[in-house]
């Protein structure tokens, strides 16, 4: 089998996003996704990945991993990183499909029907117009945009203990935030004064009060905070009885990242943002960090998030893929959660999942009484909808082999 075309696609209404496909000779397609970035993502997968796949046999996965891996100047999660990503996961889905397999079983086997999930609370327009995570990119209700489907933003925001009994409804039992991102003082992240704590502590207190310990809470810090910072937030937290704090401060200093973790008692996730085996290898060696987050389409696609999910065991660590992205990125890492026995929850966006997954792919993973497990198929058992080639805005790019 041969790699004889690669594609892209992006559609205007959800400019983050970039689905990537790879075509072989043997009429087997397979499906990958990045996002953030997509143009520059798009870009490198024609310029500079797509002369190094053409003419290859893609159940070298391993072998492509490691010769599409960009520059060591251009490493990280960048978008030569995400582009890698998602070609890592289309030739998955390729091997998948060319054994008449589900991915969890090329990765060992399922350990499990399903998983418990955890709802990160955002809106159905979280950051979907750039990737500019500010609260200017939230997606906020406004105008024209009344009655859409699971406000969890607006609702942490404004009623944290109805939204947690919304989600205990629904079989929900665990819930991400981020109240701290709104605060004057997330600007340049340097301090932050008593009273923006006790302002922001509000959510978590209501759904304490409402709820006792029946839901489970994460607070997610998106890594704005300097280390002083860091440790006056988390020493507010921890009574709260904290899941997880996650990425509290800026990780391009992630020695600080170690010195907080000596400094509380609360459990401090982070990774989302770091590619490649070696940063998610010094992650784990600060040895404090409860649960590693990867990323499967920004960090290196399932290869990577395979062995990491390995290192962390092997240290006696949880980890999490991270998915507040699209369809294909939670397809992928529900296959990984249900194979790798130190996932204890999968991530999703239930207003991402309701309110327009279904747009784009023709089978979301299933959701049903708060756990997810993977489509019915082999390889990635979803793809894109046929339609979305078609559309107005849709962003079609081939380069195939001569």
């Amino acid at each position: 089998m041969k790699v004889i075309a690669v594609e892209s696609l992006r559609i205007a209404e959800r400019p983050n996003l970039v689905w990537v496909r790879l075509r072989t000779d043997e009429g087997i397609t397979g499906l990958g996704e990045s996002w953030f970035g997509s143009g520059p993502v798009e870009a490198d997968l024609h310029d500079r990945i797509a002369p190094l796949l053409l003419g290859e046999d893609p159940g070298n996965i391993e072998a492509l991993n490691r010769r599409l891996r960009p520059y060591v100047g251009f490493f990280g999660s960048g978008a030569e990183m995400r582009a890698c990503s998602a070609v890592d996961v289309a030739l998955w889905d390729i091997a998948g499909k060319a054994a008449g397999k589900p991915i969890h079983d090329l990765l060992g086997g399922a350990l499990r029907e399903s998983i418990p999930v955890y709802n990160t609370c955002a809106g159905p327009d979280y950051v979907s117009k750039t990737a500019d995570v500010r609260p200017r990119n939230f997606g906020l209700p406004g105008d024209g945009h009344q009655g859409r489907v699971y406000e969890d933003l607006d609702g942490f925001m404004n009623r944290a203990d109805e939204l947690a009994a919304e989600l205990l409804d629904m079989g929900i039992r665990s819930m991400k935030i981020w109240p701290f991102d709104f605060v004057d003082s997330a600007a340049d992240g340097l301090d932050i004064s008593a009273a923006e704590i006790a302002t922001a502590l509000l959510p978590f207190e209501k759904v304490r009060e409402s709820h006792g310990t029946g839901m489970r809470l994460k607070a997610e810090l998106h890594g704005l905070w300097s280390l002083a910072a860091a440790r006056k937030i988390a020493a507010a937290l921890e009574p709260m009885g904290m899941d997880w704090i996650e990425d509290p401060v800026w990780m391009d200093h992630i020695s600080d990242l170690g010195k907080l973790v000596q400094s509380t008692k609360a459990p401090i996730a982070a990774g989302e943002t770091l590619g490649g085996i070696g940063q998610f290898d010094a992650l784990l060696q600060l040895g404090g960090v409860a649960t590693a987050i990867v990323d499967v389409t920004w960090g290196g696609g399932i290869t990577v998030a395979r062995q990491v999910a390995a290192l962390a065991r092997a240290a006696g660590k949880s980890i999490a893929f991270h998915d507040c992205s699209g369809p294909v990125t939670l397809a992928s890492s529900t296959h990984l959660a249900l194979a790798c026995p130190n996932v204890v929850e999968q991530e999703i966006t239930r207003a991402f999942y309701h309110g327009w997954y279904h747009q784009l792919v023709d089978a979301p993973p299933p959701l049903e009484n708060g756990h997810i497990r993977t489509p019915p198929g082999p390889g990635l058992g979803l793809e894109l909808l046929p339609e979305l080639d078609g559309r107005e805005d849709a962003i079609l790019r081939v380069t195939a082999a001569s």
